[in-house]
């Protein structure tokens, strides 16, 4: 168990070492800072000057083993356009953003699950084909065209819920149904698929031979043993939305990490990018681990000799 963890660690530890390489010299393709921080009128001799002081005169791969460095203490510079250390702006911010992934895979969880069992149980009826085509329309409306059509109708045509902010639970329906509604589709797809491969075992035979509840069968034991795909992607969407709920946040004016780096990327503050990057690259690599871990607790059987 131990040697699986450290081999996990050290995986992760050279994820997080490539994603910071990527994003150090990915963020520098947007252009020179200086032009934005400067007025146009500003002389060369100021320009070279501040350029000196930022650290920006160095050859980009000295820059980067500076950054490198500093990023271990837990240093990542000072943001360009917020004058304030880019980690603490980040994890200001990071409450915002987890609140808003657990909210959207709560949500996914809500409907994918029933729907994923009940297609299992009545497989090729109605309820099937109403599973499967909302699985479909799920995959076909990525999450800013369901945002946009949330405020559309609830915001502005009913005028039910907010159209942006932070604060009240009212603030988090539309946020999390856009973020939370493509998963459902995969994740419907899978309780469907692994339920099928439950409900055909022998222990489920056995368990309606025996007279036990149908209800008990399905919802205690064959969810149970079919929740180990489940609990993969699931942590992977969770992971996914941490990192991926910059557009959601950006339509709804949500207040967290997502939004912080597109406004970081548009003002080519560079420090804030990367720690939030980096940091959004850490929890996913956490969130796999613990899913990995995971499997044992649900499932005795699995053992981790690999």
């Amino acid at each position: 168990m131990l040697l699986y963890i450290l081999k996990r660690v050290g995986q992760g530890l050279i994820s997080i070492v490539g994603a910071s390489i990527v994003i150090f010299f990915i963020s520098r393709l947007s252009g020179d800072p200086i032009v934005l921080l400067l007025p146009t009128e500003a002389p060369p001799a100021v320009v070279e000057q501040v350029r000196r002081d930022m650290g920006l005169a160095e050859p980009l791969w000295r820059q980067y083993l500076i950054f490198a460095g500093n990023a271990l203490t837990g240093d990542f510079g000072n943001s360009y356009r917020w004058q304030a250390p880019a980690l603490s702006l980040v994890l200001d911010r990071l409450p915002a953003t987890i609140y808003l992934a657990l909210a959207a895979l709560l949500f996914s969880i809500l409907l994918s699950v029933p729907f994923g069992v009940l297609s299992a149980v009545y497989r090729g009826s109605w309820i099937d084909t109403l599973g499967k085509g909302f699985a479909m329309l799920g995959q076909a409306m990525p999450n800013f065209w369901v945002g946009l059509l949330l405020i559309l109708v609830l915001a502005i045509g009913f005028n039910l819920l907010p159209a942006y902010g932070y604060g009240t639970p009212a603030h988090i329906i539309m946020p999390a149904i856009a973020l939370g509604w493509y998963p459902v589709a995969a994740q419907t797809r899978i309780v469907r698929s692994a339920m099928l491969d439950v409900l055909d075992s022998d222990y489920i035979r056995m368990g309606r031979a025996v007279g036990a509840s149908e209800r008990v069968l399905i919802w205690k034991y064959a969810l149970r043993n079919a929740a180990i795909p489940l609990v993969t992607i699931l942590g992977v969407y969770f992971a996914a939305m941490l990192g991926g709920a910059f557009v959601v946040e950006t339509i709804f004016a949500w207040p967290g990490v997502g939004r912080t780096v597109v406004e970081a990327v548009f003002s080519r503050d560079f420090p804030v990018v990367q720690a939030g990057v980096l940091l959004t690259s850490i929890l996913f690599v956490t969130s796999n681990l613990l899913v990995d871990l995971s499997y044992g607790l649900i499932d005795p059987r699995i053992r981790y000799d690999r």
